[in-house]
């Protein structure tokens, strides 16, 4: 049975999708504003600190080379490590939410509405 618009605003205002949120927003934030100064300074010292890039380390690798380089493992550890906090702390809740909204209310508010008629 396919659920109708009241329900998903029902469970867009529940607490566990609000928890649900909470828990996205509490990696997503901190993590993109770091990545960002990450990114940022790569460019700014490679505009305004070409001596300090230009530095070689080893052979014809200087640091230049070495942030460029830098800026593509963390992108990949960024990535990874979202999905390993996502498979832990996002879907199981994410699933949580899915399963009562297609299967419908969960048994406490059934049972109550069933007493409900009883009495």
């Amino acid at each position: 049975m396919p659920a109708s618009a009241e329900r998903y605003l029902e469970v867009q205002r529940s607490e566990e999708f609000a928890q649900l949120r909470h828990r996205l927003r509490r990696y997503i934030f901190p993590t993109t504003v770091a990545f960002i100064v990450w990114y940022s300074l790569y460019v700014l010292l490679s505009a305004y600190a070409r001596d300090f890039m230009a530095i070689k380390v080893v052979g014809n690798i200087n640091v230049a080379l070495i942030f460029g380089v830098l800026q593509f493992v963390s992108t990949f550890f960024i990535a990874w490590h979202y999905s390993r906090y996502a498979a832990t702390k996002l879907d199981p809740l994410a699933d949580e939410i899915y399963n009562e909204l297609e299967n419908g209310p969960s048994a406490e508010p059934a049972a109550t509405a069933t007493d409900g008629g009883k009495a």
